[in-house]
């Protein structure tokens, strides 16, 4: 596990923790290392799980899928990302997602239920990884509340609109790259992907956005362009 230690200290969930007292806990909570190929399921909907996943390399798209293999894409998790960890803290509760690696990657699964009952000598990192556990399903709810923002709009040009400015503010500047390729937004924001590249293509002849693959440049309008306008 000790190789591993790069990733943990950066991840939200091993915060304030030293290298020894996150080899500690790993112990703990019985973590097992395992290796999936592009395109493989770590979980399936309809399953249940006492272990959470954390992306160590590569990346997993966390998703809900009908029978007719329509994908709702609820997020990307890359390395230091936690998956699945809700369900592994209902014991019992049955999965309506389902979480596939969208390239070859590593997972360390935590046992939560090993988490979530004090250890006999109470020890203080034991107490520091309850409350980040907290903060990281907190994270994942404000996650979700976003998604539904973006879908919760009734055009495709408003979803788009909507998830870039998020996008935008999230990484404090007008140039980004998102997660997603062009398949996975649409599957995001729950919309057609030609009826989505179509808007692209309008907002950037409009003169909104200039993008390039992943990459996303929003254009803020200024008073001389709405002054202009009038």
């Amino acid at each position: 596990m000790e190789k591993y230690l790069p990733i943990l200290r950066n991840s939200p969930f091993f915060k304030g923790l030293s290298d020894n007292e996150i080899l500690s806990i790993l112990h703990c909570v019985n973590a097992t290392v395992i290796s999936k190929e592009r395109a493989s399921y770590i979980f399936r909907a309809g399953d249940s799980t006492e272990v959470m996943g954390l992306v160590v390399s590569g990346c997993v798209l966390v998703m809900q899928e009908d029978l007719w293999g329509h994908r709702n894409i609820l997020s990307k998790c890359h390395a230091g990302d936690f998956f699945g960890e809700p369900y592994a803290a209902s014991l019992g509760a049955v999965l309506n997602i389902s979480v596939a690696a969208d390239e070859d990657c590593e997972i360390i699964f935590l046992n939560v239920q090993r988490l979530l009952v004090t250890c006999q000598t109470a020890c203080e990192h034991h107490q520091k990884l309850i409350r980040n556990l907290v903060s990281v399903l907190a994270n994942k709810i404000l996650i979700l509340n976003d998604k539904i923002t973006h879908v919760g709009k009734r055009t495709t040009r408003d979803k788009l609109l909507s998830y870039l400015s998020a996008e935008s503010i999230r990484h404090s500047s007008l140039s980004f790259d998102i997660p997603f390729d062009r398949q996975q937004l649409a599957d995001y924001l729950c919309i057609d992907r030609a009826a989505m590249s179509t808007e692209i293509s309008k907002l950037q002849k409009e003169g909104f956005i200039k993008t390039n693959r992943n990459h996303f440049e929003l254009i803020a309008c200024n008073e001389t362009d709405l002054q202009a306008d009038k």
